[in-house]
């Protein structure tokens, strides 16, 4: 099952694609922000159907506590246009650290700050979905 992976931003929106058989997710790419949602959630429909993706796990940014604070809110309303507006299932799951750990690997890497704010968003969605990847996997067990 092929699964995309959504990183939430205000000005860029991060997608990763695990394999076909669910297992390994990667960063895809990187979707520039549009002045509507609906514009935004279009051009997720476009991979969805070029991939052939089966659904959409978008990163819910809750806090250190796990509370529901105004990232949390604000993507969980989007979360719900997007239910209204996309072909496949898409379901939510806890991104706590995901950019922390996006950019750590990078550092590793000694990437400069340029070339590691252009990519992190796609990291991140990757790491986002791999997590959700063994989650599932382990439910499956």
């Amino acid at each position: 099952m092929r699964s995309l992976g959504i990183d939430l931003g205000s000005k860029r929106i991060g997608v990763a694609m695990s394999d076909s058989s669910g297992v390994i997710a990667s960063p895809l790419t990187v979707v520039a922000r549009s002045a509507s949602h609906s514009q935004d959630h279009k051009k997720i429909q476009e991979l969805i159907d070029e991939y052939e993706v089966e659904c959409v796990v978008v990163g819910m940014p809750l806090s250190m506590s796990g509370k529901v604070g105004p990232a949390a809110k604000s993507a969980q309303d989007e979360i719900e246009e997007m239910k209204s507006s996309l072909s496949v299932p898409v379901y939510s799951y806890d991104e706590r650290l995901t950019t922390k750990t996006a950019n750590e690997s990078m550092m590793q890497a000694n990437m400069k700050a340029q070339a590691r704010r252009r990519i992190v968003d796609k990291i991140a969605a990757a790491v986002m979905l791999q997590g959700w990847l063994d989650h599932v996997d382990r439910t499956k067990q």
